[in-house]
């Protein structure tokens, strides 16, 4: 059991907001029922603020006994509480709730965000803002998941229901806690599901803040299930329990195989989104004063802690040393800084590992005769921070170039043609996301069809709207989320035959 009483003083540097003190100040608590409990085994655990390594808040450390008591509640409001009687326009009005509420308090979550997470302080308020759209966007859909009326034999009447699947286990990652929480969270609602949500141990605040505002909503108790604790303990029980009838897990490849594995047991439906090692192609006809800016921020946004992060970028060989010096000089100008500084743009990592493993990954990029252009050294000091390093005379089959390193870290790779930039950027064994920067359209919509990814930006990077499927090719995941068709991971189709 953690014992350090957090100095909120010193851990929140800089804060001034009153509401974000004194949820800091508040106990924190497991969110079962409807009601805030402690975890059954009384244990808590440190969560920190990487930008000055101090102490926020002390957290539940919940476990399995208290996931089989989220799955009890879960399961008792969905088959027998208020939720199954409710019609989807009400659906839609308590997502279209929560939604306004998370927009108006928008600025104390990003703080909250930026203090538990280290990202700049303008893309958290980006992020919680897009939770708000996401919870709207879902609204919508409340009321248009359709079944079918199929063409039959006139002495039968055949249609379909689109029902919920259940009780849901929702696994967030530490980069983006709040956006991911909403694109958990607000598809499985708008289904007619339940949720159990377990946010990441190192970024359990604004899951536990939001949690207060689904109560402000006046959600029926045991809709929405907050539990936090430790992957190995609290997320692997929601993976492997019998009686959840879905999870999605968005995280390490490595981690999704064991979700996966452990699913077998109830064949549980699951919804993986992962890693991925994401080509960022540049051709010499770019738009130089778009493309450099942009593809910095392809692989420093949120410090590179991104899964689609733009980390491999192509350039055609002819073109390649003027790029680089284009793009070495504008990261020259952005450092890791203070993420609650409105003008910062990098942040710290989100901890001591994290640290440890992006900087382990620069040193073996050098080690295997890679040059850095830029970046690179070890920061001293307080704080988790990695300065923007990019990397050339590298090849494709480099460490640095096929393994994730989440770090604001780029392989500048070179490339003979067309067809070289598809090949070495399909040469991975992911798939989540690319790009191509050119201003010819045909070479744009070739390339665009030829990557194997998800999601393709050409001339742009990064660009995420809950209307449009987020997804990964091979082993970058399972399924898709936001738009149209994640309702299908939430969904169950029934068949029915009337005689007439």
């Amino acid at each position: 059991m953690a014992s350090t009483v957090p100095s909120i003083e010193r851990a929140a540097r800089g804060v001034t907001s009153a509401s974000v003190l004194d949820f800091l100040r508040r106990p924190k608590r497991l969110l079962i029922g409807g009601k805030w409990v402690t975890a059954k085994s009384g244990k808590t655990f440190e969560t920190i603020n990487p930008a000055n390594e101090e102490v926020l808040a002390l957290v539940p450390e919940g476990d399995k006994a208290d996931v089989d008591e989220a799955v009890k509640t879960a399961r008792k409001a969905y088959e027998y509480g208020k939720w199954p009687t409710i019609n989807p326009h009400q659906r839609a009005k308590y997502l279209l709730t929560i939604a306004d509420l998370i927009e108006k308090h928008v600025d104390e979550l990003a703080i909250l965000e930026t203090l538990n997470n280290g990202m700049a302080i303008s893309l958290a308020r980006g992020f919680t803002l897009m939770a708000a759209d996401t919870f709207r966007y879902y609204a919508g859909w409340a009321t248009k998941i359709y079944g079918e009326t199929n063409p039959s034999d006139p002495s039968m009447f055949n249609y379909t229901l689109r029902e919920p699947v259940g009780v849901c286990g929702q696994i967030i990652p530490w980069n983006g806690p709040i956006a991911m929480l909403a694109w958990k969270i607000a598809p499985a609602l708008a289904c007619g599901n339940v949720s159990i949500l377990k946010p990441a141990e190192q970024t359990p605040l604004t899951a536990l803040r939001i949690g207060e505002l689904i109560l402000e909503a006046d959600l029926p108790e045991g809709v929405v299930n907050i539990i936090t604790g430790y992957g190995e303990t609290a997320g692997a029980a929601i993976a492997s329990h019998p009686d959840i009838d879905k999870v999605a897990f968005t995280g390490s490849t490595e981690v999704g195989k064991l979700i996966l594995q452990a699913s077998s047991g109830n064949l549980k439906r699951v919804s993986l989104e992962l890693g991925g090692k994401s080509p960022n192609i540049v051709f010499p006809d770019a738009d130089l004063e778009d493309a450099v800016p942009t593809s910095l921020m392809g692989f420093c946004m949120l410090s590179g802690q991104v899964c689609c992060a733009g980390t491999r970028v192509f350039v055609q060989s002819d073109f390649h040393d003027r790029f680089v010096d284009h793009l070495t000089r504008y990261a020259s100008k952005v450092k890791a800084g203070d993420p609650l500084d409105a003008s910062t743009m990098v942040g710290p990592l989100v901890s001591k590992e994290q640290f440890n493993r992006v900087n382990g990954y620069i040193g073996a990029g050098k080690n295997e005769g890679a040059k850095t252009a830029i970046g690179g050294e070890v920061r001293t000091g307080k704080g988790f921070f990695v300065d923007p390093t990019i990397f050339t005379d590298v090849k494709n089959s480099m460490r640095i170039a096929r393994e994730e390193i989440f770090g604001p870290v780029a392989a500048v790779i070179p490339f003979k043609d067309e067809n070289d930039a598809v090949f070495q950027g399909n040469d991975t064994t992911y798939g989540l996301a690319a790009a191509v920067w050119t201003r010819d359209v045909s070479r744009a919509f070739r390339v665009a069809r030829a990557i194997k990814a998800g999601t393709v930006w050409v001339n742009c990077y990064n660009n995420i709207d809950p209307i449009s499927p987020f997804g990964g090719y091979k082993q970058s995941g399972i399924g898709r989320e936001l738009g149209k068709h994640s309702l299908d991971l939430y969904t169950q189709i029934k068949s029915v035959y009337v005689k007439l």
